[in-house]
């Protein structure tokens, strides 16, 4: 399954930027290979022009974003997260982010992680220094809260997409129906048409057979089982169309509720 499919990609960049103004917090939605679905809220130069933009640090985070979960320090000493997006018990993927951090940063320690990861030292102090800091608890408590709402409008709109196929196919079903319908209607007044021609058969062959006398006494009893057959035909006939009836009525009620008229 792929999100792509039936999210609109559009709505989760509103909810990632709205949250991501609102608490601070940087964040970016990526499917399973790691490949961006949204454009990154709020990352500083620290992380995407110098920690990912490292090929050492760029393997770590791409690592990062499709194995880690919760709420994490990063290689790179800031504390991150990454909350799966779930659609019936399938991850499609994961919200991630954070770029923040808890505490005042030790210079000295992040020094050293950039000559670990091929980076100019004093650069990336700089870049360090435009990351925003925060409370580990409401960092935790944000990054829960957006995966939770992520996970709600993605199966939101996993829901409202699969109920739209549904009822695609429940329309062409009900054309399909009264298509049916038509036709046997049509059958049946064939059919009735048959029967009364039977009818009018059977009284002049009853009427012949009189005139006949005794030899006609033979004749008489075919005519009046033909009589007699196309008078049930008949009324067999007539709960066939009454049934129909009933059923293009209940038909036409379900089309009425499928398109919202009643």
């Amino acid at each position: 399954m792929d999100i792509r499919e039936f999210m609109d990609l559009n709505k989760l960049q509103e909810i990632q930027d709205s949250f991501s103004d609102a608490t601070g917090l940087a964040a970016i939605a990526v499917d399973n290979k790691g490949e961006y679905l949204t454009e990154g809220s709020n990352f500083t130069d620290f992380c995407m022009k110098y920690t990912r933009n490292s090929i050492e640090g760029n393997k770590r985070c791409i690592k990062c974003d499709t194995e880690c979960t919760g709420t994490y320090f990063c290689h790179a000493g800031l504390m991150d997260f990454a909350y799966d997006i779930v659609v019936e018990g399938e991850k499609l993927g994961s919200i991630i982010g954070g770029q923040v951090l808890p505490e005042e940063p030790d210079e000295d320690k992040f020094r050293a992680t950039a000559e670990e990861l091929g980076i100019d030292p004093d650069a990336y102090i700089q870049a360090l220094r435009q990351v925003p800091i925060s409370s580990e608890k409401k960092i935790r408590a944000s990054a829960s809260l957006l995966g939770l709402m992520v996970n709600q409008l993605v199966n939101l709109e996993y829901a409202r997409a699969h109920s739209s196929d549904k009822l695609d196919d429940l329309s062409n079903e009900i054309s399909h129906a009264n298509s049916v319908i038509e036709t046997i209607n049509n059958n049946t007044h064939a059919l009735k048409s048959i029967a009364n021609k039977q009818k009018m058969l059977s009284l002049n062959a009853s009427i012949e057979a009189a005139r006949s006398g005794e030899a006609g006494v033979g004749f008489a009893v075919v005519a009046k089982s033909m009589g007699d057959l196309s008078s049930q035909s008949a009324t067999i006939y007539g709960d066939i169309e009454k049934s129909v009836i009933e059923v293009t009525n209940a038909i036409e009620h379900l089309s009425d509720l499928f398109e919202g008229k009643k």
